[in-house]
């Protein structure tokens, strides 16, 4: 039994040890957890005393390196709560900005395709901005698509989305006003330096992406003047310093109008292919 404040100076001191970037913040969001309490209540009630046996069992957990949004099962994306696990990416703030592409791209798509869904967090966050369309998304781990329905429920969109097993969308014969996607672009022999958490712990389906990273990018692109209807918009996230090669497949898989869009930190992220 400790106070408030002791557990969050050992468990802080605990996690540093450890390598964890911000050991504060998430030593209060991991004891938040544990006491299935808002972070709020730890910061004005620092005396009160606690048992800490659970959170000892999260922190034995993330001094692992397991992420820390797979301890606690859930993570934000696009100001949506979304459940996530060891099957697919954990969604990034990054990755938000193939929805504010698809913001300015298109006004109002009727059908929308996430290919490589993961948790949904593209195709439902797109369908929470465009309250008319409906959507589908695909993967080819029934984890990963169970995953996505349970959220899609979650954020009651169920009516309006359908998630399937496949391999990209070699079984689909529609076309789509907005395709989506975040493919694996880590270059094959850069994911064992990557940070532990996502090479320990993410599935390397999702990252790997070839010699150069690029080669979902190339069979997607390859594919899409098939599955976009003529006014209708690919969205593709690229990597670090992927923007230039990315352009010249786009224009060579004949699409004549590519352009890039720049995440917050001023990388390009998404890759915006309009039909031709």
């Amino acid at each position: 039994m400790k106070a408030i404040a002791e557990a969050l100076r050992e468990a802080t001191a605990r996690l540093a040890r450890a390598g964890v970037e911000s050991p504060a913040l998430e030593a209060r969001l991991l004891l938040a957890h544990a006491l299935g309490e808002p972070v709020e209540r730890l910061l004005i009630d620092r005396r009160r005393i606690i048992s800490t046996e659970s959170l000892d069992a999260l922190l034995a957990r993330r001094v692992t390196r397991e992420p820390l949004a797979f301890i606690t099962g859930h993570r934000e994306f696009w100001s949506l709560d979304f459940e996530v696990g060891p099957a697919t990416l954990i969604p990034r703030n990054d990755s938000e900005t193939l929805i504010e592409a698809a913001l300015a791209a298109t006004t109002a798509p009727r059908r929308i395709l996430d290919l490589g869904t993961g948790s949904g967090c593209l195709l439902l966050a797109a369908l929470h901005e465009f309250p008319a369309a409906w959507g589908l998304g695909i993967d080819r781990s029934p984890a990963a698509v169970a995953l996505a329905r349970r959220n899609a429920r979650r954020l009651t969109l169920a009516d309006r989305s359908a998630f399937l097993c496949g391999d990209w969308a070699a079984a689909i014969a529609g076309r789509f006003e907005l395709v989506l996607c975040n493919p694996p672009y880590i270059p094959s022999a850069d994911i064992a330096g990557l940070m532990p958490e996502v090479a320990r712990h993410e599935p390397a389906t999702a990252l790997d992406g070839g010699a150069d990273g690029l080669d979902a990018v190339r069979l997607l692109l390859a594919d899409l003047p098939r599955l976009l209807t003529p006014t209708g918009v690919g969205i593709i996230e690229i990597g670090f310093g992927q923007d230039e090669a990315a352009l010249r497949l786009a224009q060579q898989a004949g699409f004549s109008r590519p352009a890039l869009r720049a995440d917050l930190g001023g990388v390009p992220r998404a890759l915006v292919v309009p039909a031709d």
